[in-house]
């Protein structure tokens, strides 16, 4: 067949794939979803207000309550518990709270070993979590391999493998060829490095659901259709009641606290300095229907472990408890402007683009169909890894800036906040990482320009062996860059 009616047939079967897919997150299309929780209606009083229904506030009550079974918790939510990043995601709950061994590495190396130790406490205590309050979120600590599809890969995950083990990370295990394709087959593998302990699989949503039950039951009082739309010293309003210092104000009523921890991530910040630190990165995937059992045997992966390639431009990919297989990534859009638009959640090119690149990946699976596509923002950051800090002489705190690698690191922020709220010096808010910022983000049209040409870049290095323009060498001694 000639190259172009190949290319015309490929083109074909892709877009026959996704004709009954549904525009709607697979995870959240779930008949256990729970109903929504009435809105807050007058004025409400507590200790600490977690403003944020999504893994950030929800680890935060819940981790408060643990602390002090005895502090008055609220949380609200602008719409529902999960129903932004935190349920749509790939549902990869690593370890890593720098976004990977190697941007830790480059941002943070003296204390690169206790990020690693904090990480791996971290995702334990997620587990544990999860055991206690009886979550059903298919929790699978399965791991998750780094693929190489391109030769010059494997030079970088073995150099990856080696600053590991030099630093005392012992749970990386290389992979050839043959090794890597007896774990998944697909022929565009040509090694992998396999973290067998760091990034457990799960079902995002359900985790979302699981905490917020956790939370009522601890009694936290939690508030859906809630957004906070103004957040002020409680002096400036009328009623504060004792002992509050802040006061937000919601469209039915207000919430009077004597602290505030913000875990509203991509959506702006209440305290506006904040917002030129994030820019809105829209993110795609798609959901297959259910594999066959000759499917799953033509492709193995029977250890269920998380993957993703070594490109810049990277899919994430992962198996189902029900033998779905999500695919996603690659794109990455940035919006003129940072604009928040649901219209951005759906992109027919993107979920084409990534349909040929499942076919590509997977010949053998030719045939099967989507039944899902979706998409949605991530909050970014110029160093990919989240941020901390303090407003209002320290009785508001926040985290952001998850890039895409919130779902275990999340708690991690939870309990960050909690101490900075507490004016406490712990191993956490000692951390140079928790103390620094990223550079923030130039106004427009300046962002705008700048992300195109380093998404241009990226593209371009993966298509060169991975050698990187003048443009990308600049951004990295500058701290900055793009990810997918």
């Amino acid at each position: 067949m000639a190259p172009s009616a190949m290319r015309t047939a490929t083109a074909a079967l892709s877009a026959a794939s996704l004709s009954d897919a549904r525009p709607v997150p697979y995870w959240l299309d779930d008949p256990g979803r729970p109903g929504a929780l009435p809105a807050l209606t007058g004025d409400e009083h507590c200790d600490l207000l977690v403003i944020g229904g999504g893994y950030s506030g929800l680890w935060t009550a819940l981790l408060a309550k643990e602390r002090d079974p005895e502090r008055d918790v609220v949380l609200i939510e602008g719409r529902e518990v999960g129903w932004a990043a935190s349920g749509r995601n790939g549902g990869f709950c690593a370890a890593s709270l720098t976004h990977g061994f190697s941007n830790g590495l480059a941002r943070w190396p003296g204390e690169l070993r206790k990020l690693e130790e904090l990480g791996e406490r971290n995702l334990d205590a997620i587990e544990a979590t999860v055991a206690r309050y009886a979550i059903d979120c298919s929790f699978e600590r399965t791991g998750e391999i780094d693929v190489a599809t391109e030769p010059y890969q494997l030079d970088a995950l073995q150099e990856l493998y080696e600053e590991a083990r030099s630093l005392g990370h012992t749970g990386l295990e290389p992979l050839d060829r043959d090794a890597v394709r007896a774990e998944v087959d697909s022929p565009t593998f040509l090694g992998g490095l396999w973290d067998r302990r760091g990034v457990a699989m799960l079902h995002p949503a359900r985790l979302a659901w699981g905490l917020k039950r956790a939370c009522a039951e601890l009694g936290v009082r939690l508030y859906e259709n809630t957004p906070g739309l103004e957040l002020a010293r409680a002096g400036s309003a009328s009623g504060p009641g004792p002992g509050a210092a802040m006061a937000v104000r919601t469209p039915y009523g207000r919430v009077f606290a004597r602290t505030v921890a913000l875990g509203t991530n991509v959506f702006p910040s209440l305290v506006r300095r904040v917002r030129p630190y994030t820019v809105p990165v829209y993110d795609y995937a798609l959901m297959t229907e259910p594999l066959t059992e000759a499917q799953r045997a033509a492709i193995g992966w029977k250890n269920r472990q998380g993957l993703g390639d070594s490109a810049n431009q990277f899919h994430y990919f992962r198996i189902t408890d029900d033998h779905r297989i999500l695919w996603g990534g690659y794109d990455a859009i940035y919006p003129y402007g940072g604009r928040l638009d649901t219209a951005l959640d759906h992109r027919p090119e993107t979920y084409l683009k990534l349909a040929t690149h499942f076919f590509r990946c997977f010949p053998q699976l030719e045939g099967v169909r989507f039944s899902h596509a979706w998409g949605g923002a991530i909050d970014t950051c110029s160093r990919f890894s989240a941020f901390f800090g303090t407003a209002y002489d320290g009785r508001v705190a926040y985290a952001a800036g998850y890039t895409g690698l919130g779902v275990g690191a999340t708690r991690f922020g939870g309990e960050v906040m909690l101490d900075l709220l507490a004016g406490e010096r712990t191993e956490r808010t000692a951390l140079e990482m928790v103390r620094s910022k990223p550079l923030p983000f130039p106004p427009e049209p300046v962002a705008w320009a700048g992300i195109g040409l380093t998404k241009w870049s990226l593209a371009r290095a993966d298509a060169r062996s991975g050698r990187r323009n003048l443009w990308l060498r600049t951004m990295d001694r500058l701290g900055l860059g793009f990810d997918s």
